[in-house]
């Protein structure tokens, strides 16, 4: 096992670097516990460290999320972590499980904003035109 692992994460436009470290299975997201979040972005950020419970245990990952909402930030620091996992340990097993059982763990959104373009309010919509 490697001494310090950094994976990085990306959805929409968040970006989380996770850093993979030999511990006691603690989980620190812009420096806070991951149990300081609402449920619902704990569920989140914590899904990989459940699914790798015989590792979780034993490695410390400390996550660093800027940019986008919290939806985004807490979704590109699960890919962070889960990558992280996937390659501080070097199990084929554990990157194979991961990708079975949501591929997003371990490869990172590529879709992004459509820019607003002119004539309009946003990316799609246009004024409408009168020819009288």
């Amino acid at each position: 096992m490697a001494e310090v692992v950094i994976t990085s994460g990306k959805r929409k436009s968040a970006v989380a670097r996770a850093y993979a470290h030999k511990g006691k299975g603690r989980v620190r997201i812009n420096n806070l516990i991951l149990q300081t979040y609402p449920a619902y972005l704990r569920e989140i950020m914590g899904e990989p460290m459940q699914l790798a419970e015989k590792h979780g245990q034993k490695i410390d990952v400390n996550v660093r999320v800027r940019g986008g909402g919290p939806i985004s930030q807490a979704e590109a620091a699960r890919t962070a972590i889960a990558k992280a996992l996937a390659e501080f340990t070097k199990d084929g097993e554990l990157k194979r499980m991961f990708m079975e059982y949501d591929r997003t763990l371990l490869v990172s959104d590529t879709r992004r904003r459509e820019p607003k373009k002119q004539l309009g309010r946003g990316a799609r919509k246009r004024r409408q035109k009168s020819y009288r």
